[in-house]
């Protein structure tokens, strides 16, 4: 097995309670910084993001805890290794336990679930090239297709309902049981069952070894520089870096994290640091004690920036729009953050499974706990949102 991820930020399906991601697709992503674990414990925290898989929803769920319950690490591998002492599942047994704890954002995953997160690390995952979420009524839908993906070239498209994976139904699925079915080796076979404009089709693909970039740069009139961060997967933050180091000289910078989900925490920071020259980025507390993280000096501290945010903001993408709006380096613009700030730690329990459970929470520079009630933009703003940007951006002497 991998070794266990340290410090990444991952979303649960919160319409189950406490698994997995909200809207989540083929391909199911994890960051881990290897070799940061013991055997029983991840040295470092987490706050966990499983990315890939369409927008996240961005209305949290409402109802008692913000995810700051705790399941008992002894219980849960307790529980385990008497389930495989009797011939059962620890994975089964571990889950009980979590859901009955009220630990709202843990929860357990096997040996293979967490072979497939070993791959998104770098940005690759076994799969079909969809992204989906699941609808209130239980649907599964497709968000959007990758290009040049097996589904793309079998003709998928956004809005096609998946109604069966190898003719098993998975309407009422949670979303991480529909990419389990979609997942497998590549150069397999799977058959997708759909609906599309109420008429139902049959569409066979073969599974690939996909890869996703998760910084995309582009260049705006006026000396602007877009760098999209769509997850913060390994070596992320120093593409951030690069890019900005390689944007026209005086000229502005939109850091668009909307739709973000999150990602390795270590990424985050480095992000963060290409716009800051040292200090604190954020603190974290695991089981009462207090560790801090601070950015690399050496940032581009003058030239001015605009970071974009919306509901689908959440975990790793919080924690750089936290820090950059409390220290004053950039204006924040868009709708609020998801509200993701609760920080797990992986246990490897008995036969091979993984909890995550949660530990903690992380705040802001300014002592902000995000769990629950996200960032409020500086300046709010929705379809509009990257127009309103680059007149803040005008307003700072970009372009003029």
């Amino acid at each position: 097995m991998p070794g266990l991820p340290a410090f990444c930020l991952r979303p649960r399906d919160l319409r189950r309670g406490a698994v997995l991601t909200l809207v989540f697709a083929v391909c199911v992503g994890t960051a881990a910084a290897t070799g940061c674990w013991s055997p029983h414990e991840a040295d470092e925290p987490h706050t966990a993001f499983l990315a890939g898989v369409g927008e996240p929803d961005p209305t949290p769920v409402p109802g008692p805890g913000t995810g700051t319950g705790t399941a008992d690490r002894e219980a849960v591998a307790r529980a385990a290794a008497e389930a495989v002492a009797e011939g059962k599942s620890g994975k089964k047994a571990a889950q009980e336990v979590v859901s009955r704890s009220g630990d709202r954002w843990g929860t357990v995953y096997d040996r293979g679930e967490y072979a497939a997160f070993a791959e998104e690390l770098d940005g690759r995952w076994t799969g079909v090239g969809l992204w989906a979420g699941r609808r209130g009524d239980g649907r599964i839908e497709v968000d959007r297709v990758q290009p040049d993906s097996p589904a793309d070239r079998a003709g998928l498209r956004a809005g096609d309902r998946l109604l069966s994976v190898d003719a098993r139904s998975v309407t009422g699925l949670a979303v991480p049981d529909v990419v389990a079915l979609l997942r497998g080796e590549a150069g397999t076979p799977v058959v997708l069952g759909l609906s599309r404009d109420g008429a139902d089709l049959t569409v066979g693909v073969r599974r690939a070894q996909l890869r996703t970039e998760a910084v995309t740069v582009r260049r705006l009139a006026g000396g602007i520089t877009v760098i999209k961060v769509s997850s913060f997967t390994r070596g992320s933050g120093e593409r951030v870096r690069t890019a900005v180091r390689e944007a026209p000289p005086g000229g502005g910078v939109m850091l668009d994290l909307r739709g973000n989900p999150g990602g390795l925490v270590t990424e985050a920071v480095a992000a963060a640091s290409a716009f800051l020259d040292g200090g604190l980025v954020a603190t974290y507390d695991v089981r009462g004690s207090e560790r801090a993280l601070y950015a690399d000096p050496g940032g581009d501290t003058a030239r001015p920036l605009v970071a974009l945010v919306d509901g689908g903001t959440m975990s790793a993408a919080e924690l750089v729009t936290g820090a950059l709006q409390d220290r004053g380096r950039a204006v924040t613009v868009g709708t609020r953050t998801f509200g993701k700030g609760s920080v797990q730690m992986p246990t490897e329990l008995p036969g091979g499974a993984v909890a995550e459970l949660t530990v903690g929470t992380y705040r802001t520079p300014a002592g902000r706990s995000l769990d629950g009630g996200g960032i409020t933009p500086d300046l709010a703003a929705g379809d509009g949102a990257e127009e309103r940007a680059r007149t803040v951006l005008g307003g700072l002497g970009v372009g003029s």
